[in-house]
């Protein structure tokens, strides 16, 4: 009995210990802002970002609730660019399609959580992330904004900045950085990158980026948010906080190429697209 009470204690000390390096170090997405997407080419999940812009995640949510992108495809997929996807005829009724006022940035409130790490980007006057999003700041004009990277989700438009209704797309290729500012960025994903860079694309001679044959495009089965999946079959996701002292050891370390494969050492600035935080499932 002794040595089992003893045991009970180690267990308790040891999951104290893991509870507070996680609590410190990585954090799990709310279920409320989870999306599961199942495509032809597998499973995607999408952390949404009610931050930056509540309209357009509120917007989403609705549509994915009413199964409204269920069946409908990736109709404008282009090679180092991006995936797009909706229902090209508009023609699948909702009552979630008026067109949405702009949410390119937010206004810097009295408390962000934006981490600065490099000022003087190529496309913003400050750098870093938001709530592990990287992100982008100006503190002249007062806003902060998600930038283009890899996995971005954003709805699409017209030349109108506030003719957003339903269709959204999906960075896939290098960052597209010019897009900053420019479009209503609402989610960035965190699982299953390689079922979106195996979508069928169009013909390279395609210039738009849209298959106009239907039976080439690949499917959305279903879209749901992570609440609506029942708990044994949802993937347990964590990610590294913008704050950790783990990843900002990593950033230190990539300003300064410290490894001694590199030989030229850059100029000490960051490509923040590729020094996101580290995604962790937890099978």
């Amino acid at each position: 009995m002794k040595s089992f009470s003893a045991l009970l204690v180690l267990l308790t000390f040891f999951s104290d210990s893991a509870l507070s390096k996680i609590q410190t170090e990585w954090r799990a997405p709310a279920l409320a802002n989870q999306v599961y997407m199942q495509t032809d080419e597998g499973l995607v999940i999408i952390e949404l970002a009610p931050f930056i812009a509540p309209n357009h995640v509120t917007r989403f949510k609705n549509l994915v609730n009413q199964g409204y992108y269920d069946g409908l495809d990736f109709y404008r997929v282009i090679d180092g660019f991006v995936a797009q996807a909706g229902d090209l005829e508009d023609k699948k009724p909702t009552q979630f399609n008026s067109p949405l006022k702009a949410e390119f940035t937010r206004s810097i409130p009295p408390m962000s959580a934006f981490q600065l790490e490099q000022k003087n980007d190529f496309m913003a006057p400050e750098t870093g992330y938001l709530h592990e999003f990287p992100a982008g700041r100006d503190l002249q004009s007062k806003e902060e904004w998600l930038l283009h990277c890899p996995g971005n989700v954003a709805m699409a438009r017209d030349v109108n900045k506030d003719s957003a209704t339903t269709h959204f797309y999906i960075v896939i290729g290098q960052a597209t950085r010019h897009l900053d500012r420019n479009m209503s960025s609402f989610g960035q994903v965190i699982y299953g990158m390689p079922a979106l860079q195996s979508l069928k694309r169009a013909s390279v001679n395609e210039a738009s980026g849209v298959i106009e044959q239907a039976e080439q495009r690949s499917k959305i089965h279903w879209i749901k948010m992570a609440e609506n999946i029942a708990p044994e079959e949802r993937i347990n996701i964590e990610i590294q906080k913008q704050d950790s002292d783990a990843f900002q050891k990593r950033l230190q370390s990539a300003r300064g190429l410290e490894s001694e494969f590199f030989h030229f050492k850059g100029n000490g600035n960051l490509d923040m697209c590729y020094y996101k935080p580290k995604t962790y499932i937890n099978e």
